[in-house]
Formats: C-alpha cells, structure tokens, sequence
C-alpha cells in the first residue's frame, strides 16, 4: 500500500458522468492492478453527475486511500474532466481511461512498461492504447472506423484508434497543448504536433454490462468532423524553436 504522504510515481484519472455502477468495480480493478506494483493514486472527476456516483466515490474513498475525488459544479464534458484530473494530478505522469468499465486497467503496467523501455533521447511523452477487437455495437464500430482513417490521413499521426481512453502521457507535456472541447480524442497528433515522440501499446476492450453509454453515432461524428478541422488548423499554425537554452 502507497504511505499517504509520499508523492505518488503515477496519477490515475478517471472522468465519470452518472456512473455510479461502475465505480467501485473500477476502482478495485485500478487497485488490484497497480497496488505492490508502483505508487499510485487515483484522481475521481465527478463531470457534474445527476444520480449516486458521489455517494459512491464517498464511500470508497472511506476504504481505498489512494483514492482523491474531485467534482465540477456543472457538467463540462470528458476533455475537460480529464484536464481538471490532470491539474490535480501530483504525479508528473499520468495515465488515463473511461470510467465505464470498458477499458481494463491491468492494461496500465502495459503503457508504463513502454514507457520506461523508450530511450530517453526519443522524447516519448505519451504511450496510447490501441482496442483490439472492439466491444462496441456495430454502428459505433463502422462510425469509429470511418473516423479513425480519415483522421490519420489528415493529420498523419499514425494511430488507428485515437479514441482510446486508455493513453499514458507526461503531465506537463500534456498541460501544455492547447485546450479545447474533444481535446482527449486527438493527443497523439497534438504531441507529435509540440515535437514529442508517441509509443502504442495493444490493449484489451470489454463490452459495457452496467451504465448507458452518453454519446450518440451521428452527434459524435459530426462533432468530430469539426474539430478535425480545428485541430489541421493547430498542426499548420505550430512553430518549433528547436533546442532552447539559456545564455
């Protein structure tokens, strides 16, 4: 178990919204997964929910102690939940997934392996993860697809599933991109875009057995098409300055 004063090596965040089912399960598996394995504590964003999941992030807090629980007053959407989990964050690295029980946190040694096997003169910030064998509906299957292929080929960031909310990455690293709505689904090509490295990782996907999901197909793929065009505006509007030293 973690001592309660020491600084932990990682941040776990996790944004939920009305998932008061799926709380406890993740938290334990989050527990199971890292606990005796590296210091850890897990950042609870409560996005503004409307049914238990803040009687049920107070009554875990009460048995798990790495466990912290942060809430907005209104709900802000899952970018911001993860950013509001990073500024909290006292570890510099952070990992990140949904809180819906669909990513599997035995999956997190994974990304932290690869990113302590990357050579430190690569630069790697973020270690994504990458579904394999998707537990969603077919819809959401054939919409993601679609998505993910035009995405890479617009902004050549070379992953096939940016979507994934498992994703590894440097705390400042990530607070220094710019931040907007949806942020979460195009990191690997904002920190390719501030010159870092990326690593990706396979990972496991699990089908939702608790909760509904809170995203529509068509109000999702609209949404994405827009901020596709935000983010290649990004990419064509940086400006690298190469080594930087004082004199």
């Amino acid at each position: 178990m973690n001592s309660p004063n020491a600084a932990p090596e990682l941040s776990v965040v996790v944004p939920v919204k009305d998932e008061q089912d799926n709380v406890r399960p993740l938290i334990d598996e989050i527990v199971a997964a890292l606990r005796d394995r590296v210091p850890f504590e897990i950042v609870y964003v409560d996005d503004g929910s409307k049914d238990g999941t803040p009687a049920a992030l107070e009554a875990a807090r009460a048995e798990v102690p790495e466990l912290r629980i942060v809430r907005h007053e209104r709900n802000s959407g899952q970018s911001a939940g993860v950013r509001t989990g990073v500024k909290f964050a006292r570890s510099p690295l952070v990992a990140t997934l949904d809180g819906d029980g669909q990513n599997d946190p035995a999956d997190i040694p994974k990304l932290l392996a690869a990113y302590r096997a990357a050579d430190p003169t690569d630069n790697v910030k973020l270690v994504g993860g990458q579904r394999l064998k998707r537990q969603d509906t077919a819809a959401k299957r054939w919409a993601s697809r679609g998505a993910n292929r035009l995405r890479a080929w617009l902004l050549k960031d070379d992953t096939r599933d940016t979507g994934c909310g498992l994703k590894l990455f440097e705390r400042q690293a990530f607070l220094d991109l710019p931040y907007f709505d949806h942020l979460h689904r195009f990191l690997p090509a904002l920190f390719k875009r501030d010159g870092h490295s990326i690593r990706l990782v396979d990972v496991s996907h699990r089908p939702r057995t608790r909760g509904a999901s809170k995203y529509g197909v068509m109000d999702r793929a609209l949404v994405s098409i827009r901020d596709l065009m935000g983010v290649m505006w990004l990419m064509k509007r940086r400006r690298l300055p190469g080594q930087v030293r004082e004199l």
